[in-house]
Parts: C-alpha cells; structure tokens; sequence
C-alpha cells in the first residue's frame, strides 16, 4: 500500500490525511496489525528519501554502537520526517488518539558496526522524572535517564514505526518477528523461550521508503549481516498515553 500525500496542496492533504486515519486505513487496523506487524511499501516520497539520505550520508557511528538515540534532536531531517504527513497518518490509523513520539534511534548496521539481536521485546519507556504508580515498574537510570516498564495497557498505547533508507533483506541484517507473540503480553524469559521454541519466524525484508509498523512488545530479533552494506532504519515510537502530571516522555 503506498501511503503518499506529501506533494498534495495543504488542504487536499490535510483532507487525505483524515480521510488516511479515519476512513480506509481503519479497515487493515485490526486484520493487517492483528499479527503484530505490517510492511507498509512506498511510505517515502523520492523527495523524502533522498533529504534524508543526504543529511545522513555521513553518518559515522562509535565502534560497537550501532544507534543514535534522541536522534530527532540531533538530525533536523529525521525531526522533520517524525512529524511528517505519512507517517502521522500511519500513527494516527493505528492509535486512536492522539500521540506524540516518545523515543526515536537511528540505527545502522555495517561492516564496522554488524551485531546480533537474541529475541525480545520492547517494553521499557523513558521519562523526564520517577513516579509512583503501583503496575510501574522495575526502574533504572540510563545514562541519566529514567526507565521504566510501564503496565500492558501503556504498551498498547503504543506504536513502533521502523522507516527504512537503505534495502534491507536477510543478507544485511533484517528484523525478524514471531507473528501474533504480542496477544501473551509481557513475557518473562521462560515464555519467551517457549514461544520462540514454537518455530514461525518472519524476515521483515525491506525496500528503501517502505516502512515496518509493529506492536514494540511483539518479539523481535536481528541477526548478523552476512554481506554487510549501509542499512540504516529509523526508529520511532508514539504513545497516545498521558503521563502524571509533570512527567514528560525523555
């Protein structure tokens, strides 16, 4: 599905765009995300794709660091991609209120920085300041930030959008899924190993502007690159959630 309204007048794609997150996209809301995930083609314009192959062309990464966090504060390109016509209409035709990006990672994989994911799921968020909530938890401090496992109902207040600027197949280092291992909720190590035990992995193989929407606590995994080549992917994460008063998302 090719989801491109970027060249449109502002008020035709203002109007594609609520028709895109309140008329047909509602139809693959629950078929296509029911297992997880959805490859979504040709989300990116060329126009798009190519501002932010530029602006990242020379991107070099610290040796066994294979992302950037808080990337939307360090590359204007991606700050503006983050909050873009298409991929809003993809948040928005997948959360039913509105929200916000909550943490975006630019991550690449090559022949210097080529590492191995083992299966897991995301489920930890950062915020501006500690709380209390009583399903909160454990906490930790990150490179003085506050993370924290929020409850299954935040996490369902969540969408993870996967943009890709190079072709990524199995080759380079795609993202692998377990489809539908998002309805058992947050796993601990034991079901997690029983479910992936279970067999039906799915490569996420990608062009250039398609991106990947998926649940961020389906179980997930990377491998190696094989042939090692640029495969950048820009990760986003929104949340229609409303933090307590006075906690901001970090």
């Amino acid at each position: 599905m090719s989801l491109n309204f970027s060249k449109a007048p502002n008020k035709q794609r203002s109007l594609m765009a609520k028709f895109f997150s309140v008329g047909c996209v509602r139809l693959f809301k629950v078929s296509e995300l029911e297992c997880g995930y959805a490859m979504i083609r040709n989300v990116m314009s060329d126009n798009q794709l190519v501002a932010l192959q530029t602006n990242l062309v020379d991107l070099t990464l610290a040796s066994r660091r294979g992302g950037i966090r808080n990337a939307e504060k360090k590359f204007s390109s991606i700050a503006l991609l983050a909050k873009s016509g298409p991929i809003f209409g993809l948040v928005h035709a997948y959360l039913s209120k509105p929200a916000q990006l909550v943490r975006a990672i630019l991550f690449e994989k090559n022949e210097e920085n080529n590492w191995f994911v083992t299966w897991h799921q995301d489920k930890t968020v950062a915020v501006s300041s500690p709380f209390d909530g009583s399903a909160w938890g454990p906490w930790s401090l990150k490179d003085g930030v506050h993370h924290v496992q929020p409850p299954l109902h935040v996490l369902k207040e969540m969408i993870t959008l996967r943009v890709h600027l190079d072709d990524t197949g199995i080759d380079n280092g795609c993202l692998w899924v377990l489809p539908y291992s998002q309805r058992e909720g947050v796993m601990g190590a034991e079901a997690v190993r029983q479910f992936v035990a279970k067999g039906g992995a799915v490569s996420c193989e990608a062009r250039a502007g398609d991106v990947l929407v998926m649940c961020p606590y389906i179980l997930h995994s990377s491998n190696k690159a094989c042939l090692p080549g640029r495969r950048r992917v820009i990760h986003l994460e929104y949340s229609s959630f409303k933090l307590p008063c006075g906690v901001k998302w970090a």
